[in-house]
């Protein structure tokens, strides 16, 4: 083991660029895991310290699990508990702050604001005030907030304190000043519960209960929770206040995705490592016949390559891991700034689990030893008499094997799969036409070489430098196929993408304006996650409707609510009204029956994603959690509108808005115009109004639409920089190879040098072969592309996407640009090397 050891080391040492291009092929696919698996966590716990109540010194906290307001008649139900020293209910709600509200350089995007029983919420926590005084019971238009708040918004004992609510804008007394905030979490606003409650909107109502307990020892502290949410039921829960849920989710997905990016690369940096290993095992016959000559066994063979695979992926694991902590540790830095100075919340440290490196760790070292396994075998099987014979190049090109048809087969296969339709044969079919891909490779490796050499020893490769580099890729088919491969699944990445981004923004597009067609909207800070946002009660409306030359007001208002386990945006909607101003994009049923149905018994429209994600359609019925208790609703059609077409949600009437959730405010107004008013007169008169409700921003349809667009646009140029990352690994692939091939060329370069080859010929040969090589990987991954990308729009259509593919140009024009400029880009240090060759060392190189 320790000569293995030694030999393994002094080769990768001898070669310090190939095992440096090597090593940072898995040191790139290990950051991107290590380093996403690490900023998405850190940022998860950051929220949830957000949602966290703000104290942290209480025993126990009760909330429904969907986040709403219940009954007070639930607090008795807790207090009946016996061994509690005390018990509290509040109301607490986020209020997110519209841009423009507070002064510019105050920065507040939203504030906590908390009602408590002035009296009974005192014995559970130590509200220390330093200037004026605390709440009283009878206090009416007065607030506490903390020295951070005052000092921000420049405001003492005393001044009043604006505030968005659904009466309009609230102008409360500072009656008193805490403390400055030290936890994390949006500032808070200490009210009355009765004053929280008019403000919100929500009379006689609280979500959340705190109570401290008697007993010390866990298990009868245990018990006692049990019991409490026995008498309570499953609706409700202990531990943390519910909120930010969409967000959270969000994170979540986003950590799958890049977690999946990062296998991707580490299946790209997979095929670097195999092809290294394969020309290292061609390149050291000589080096192998020696060792077998004097004894040396096939395992002890075997193992100097797997030794060399193991150091080079425990040093790129290794420093992957460091760079991806390193990425976690800036982008920690430069966050935490920005969400301490808006929400005060403190990103801390990255988030690093011994799981997280044990993974990584064993995904690093792993796919490199499984790369290195079949070359490590290659090379224990060469006999003797067979490592030491000169091996004969074959110039004739790639003849069709077992393997070529194989391939042939498994892509005729994935067609068929695609052509059936059915989403699961065509996922299967995705994995098939890779494989397929990668099986014909190198017999096309000819052909295609062939076809775009002529091309290019036209423009770039003249004086027979173009022949010489398609010859040299004719020469080694299996070690281009498997560099192509690797650029074929960079660009596959890229295209796929494309193709989904694409089809889901046409869609979205079309549902836009098929959905949002009313003249102008009321749009509040946050738009689709409606949680933090506060409504506006029916007085703005009735306001709106009471305008000359305003035809038709719809309004949208919000609960949170739980199906089978799933979280479910619940929208109430007027459905006389609502399709006069807007508009649903149907998949099951149809607007005419669907609506009218909304205004019978409890039933609902379920959207794509809610109905998927169920298993559910029209006709079907199914739970929601309420604070009125599981209430059963039946799905009477199945369609979205663009708002609110990314997450599980379902369209109530405003009656069980109301009946079942107890919520009457407005998150959402569309307005129309009647016919034949003046535009100009009606918008002055809506503006008029609306400033009475800062959290609404008032925008006509056209604006909206065009903003909406420009910032789809925007998306995609960011989603290119994003896709052409991970493109790199095909890059390192290309660069890899090129500088093996001049290191096993360098006698052939020397000859052609003495023959009278100039730098520059040699340079622009090195450059032809890395574009040709690239060609060669780009057009694989088009075709690779297209078809995951249909594959893609197959699966979010089942998904409750119901999207129309759309032709990824823009991306087919990215890959090949990205494939291409690849190319050039990994020659430039290979061609460097070749074109400096001293003509005698070269010749005289082994």
């Amino acid at each position: 083991m320790y000569i293995q050891l030694v030999l393994a080391s002094r080769y990768l040492l001898g070669r310090r660029l190939r095992t440096s291009l090597t090593t940072l092929a898995v040191a790139f696919a290990v950051l991107v895991i290590f380093g996403m698996n690490a900023i998405l966590p850190t940022m998860l716990r950051a929220f949830t310290a957000n949602v966290l109540t703000a104290s942290g010194q209480v025993d126990l906290t009760i909330t429904l699990k969907t986040g709403e307001s219940f009954a007070p008649s639930v607090l008795s139900k807790v207090k009946s508990e016996p061994s509690l020293s005390a018990v509290a209910g509040s109301l607490i709600r986020t209020v997110n702050i519209p841009d423009g509200f507070f002064p510019k350089d105050a920065q507040v995007g939203a504030v906590t604001l908390t009602g408590i029983d002035a009296k009974s919420a005192q014995l559970l926590h130590n509200y220390t005030v330093t200037e004026g005084r605390m709440l009283r019971a009878e206090d009416e238009d007065a607030a506490v907030i903390a020295q951070s708040l005052a000092d921000t918004l420049r405001i003492s004992a005393g001044s009043k304190l604006r505030l968005p609510t659904t009466e309009g804008e609230a102008k409360l007394t500072v009656v008193g000043i805490r403390r400055a905030r030290t936890l994390p979490g949006s500032e808070e606003v200490l009210v009355t519960l009765a004053e929280a409650q008019k403000l919100l909107a929500l009379p006689n109502r609280i979500n959340t209960i705190e109570a401290n307990l008697q007993a010390t020892d866990e298990a009868s502290r245990s018990a006692i929770e049990g019991s409490i949410l026995g008498k309570l039921g499953d609706n409700y829960e202990s531990g943390s206040l519910a909120g930010g849920g969409e967000i959270m989710a969000a994170m979540r997905n986003a950590q799958a995705i890049f977690s999946l990016f990062g296998f991707l690369a580490l299946f790209m940096g997979g095929f670097i490592i195999f092809n290294t290993f394969r020309t290292v095992v061609a390149e050291r016959r000589h080096d192998i016949g020696m060792l077998r000559a004097i004894g040396a066994g096939r395992g002890a063979i075997a193992g100097i390559f797997m030794i060399e695979g193991l150091l080079q992926g425990t040093i790129g694991t290794l420093v992957g891991m460091a760079l991806g902590y390193l990425l976690a540790l800036g982008s920690m830095a430069l966050l935490d700034p920005i969400m301490v100075q808006y929400i005060h919340i403190s990103m801390g440290a990255p988030v690093i689990t011994v799981g997280l490196v044990v993974t990584t760790a064993l995904l690093g070292i792993g796919v490199t030893l499984l790369a290195g396994l079949l070359p490590a075998i290659s090379a224990s099987r060469l006999t003797p008499l067979e490592a030491l014979r000169p091996e004969v190049k074959d110039a004739s090109k790639r003849r069709a094997g077992a393997g070529f048809y194989i391939g042939l087969l498994l892509i005729c296969l994935a067609a068929v799969a695609l052509i059936a339709g059915n989403v699961s044969l065509a996922g299967l079919g995705a994995l098939l036409v890779l494989v397929g891909l990668v099986l014909v490779a190198p017999v096309l490796v000819g052909p295609l070489a062939s076809l775009f050499g002529g091309l290019l020893s036209a423009v770039i490769a003249r004086q027979g430098t173009g022949m010489l580099a398609e010859g040299n890729l004719e020469r080694q088919p299996g070690r281009a196929a498997v560099t192509a491969s690797t650029t074929m699944v960079g660009l596959a990445i890229i295209v796929t993408a494309a193709g989904a981004i694409s089809s889901m923004n046409s869609f979205l597009i079309v549902v836009l304006g098929k959905t949002l067609g009313s003249d102008y909207m009321l749009v509040p800070p946050s738009v689709g996650v409606w949680s933090s946002n506060i409504g506006a009660n029916s007085g703005l409306a009735d306001r709106l409707r009471a305008v000359p030359g305003v035809d038709a007001v719809s309004t949208i208002r919000f609960a949170m609510s739980q199906s089978d386990g799933k979280t479910v945006s619940v929208l109430g909607i007027d459905p006389v009204v609502f399709p006069q101003v807007a508009g649903l994009n149907f998949q099951q049923g149809d607007a005419d029956t669907a609506f009218a149905a909304l205004d019978v018994g409890r039933t609902l429209i379920a959207n794509g994603p809610l109905a998927s994600q169920l298993g559910l359609g029209a006709g079907d019925t199914m739970r929601l959690s309420t604070p009125t208790g599981s209430q059963e609703y039946t799905i009477v059609a199945v369609a979205g509108d663009y708002l609110n077409a990314k997450i599980p949600s379902a369209y109530i009437s405003q009656r069980l808005v109301r009946q079942d959730f107890r919520k009457t405010d407005d998150v959402f107004v569309q307005v129309n115009l009647a016919d034949g008013a003046r535009a100009v007169d009606v918008e002055a008169r809506l503006k008029s109004i609306v400033t009475d409700y800062p959290q609404f921003k008032l925008i006509s349809r056209q604006v909206y639409q065009d903003q909406t667009k420009q910032a789809v646009d925007a998306a995609l140029i960011m989603y290119t920089f994003i896709l052409a990352a991970l493109a790199i690994p095909s890059l390192i692939a290309l660069l890899n190879t090129l500088a093996i091939g001049v290191i096993e060329r360098t006698r052939e370069i020397g000859m052609l040098r003495a023959v009278g080859a100039t730098r520059s010929q040699v340079r622009r040969m090195v450059l032809a072969e890395a574009l040709l090589l690239a060609a060669v990987g780009t057009v694989l991954g088009l075709i690779a592309g297209l078809y995951l990308s249909y594959v893609s729009v197959l699966g979010l259509g089942a998904s409750g996407y119901p999207l129309a593919y759309s032709f990824p140009v823009w991306g087919l024009v990215a890959a090949a640009a990205i494939g291409l400029g690849f190319g050039a880009l990994a020659a430039v240090i290979p061609a460097r090397q070749a074109a400096g060759l001293e003509i005698v060392r070269a010749l005289q190189y082994e």
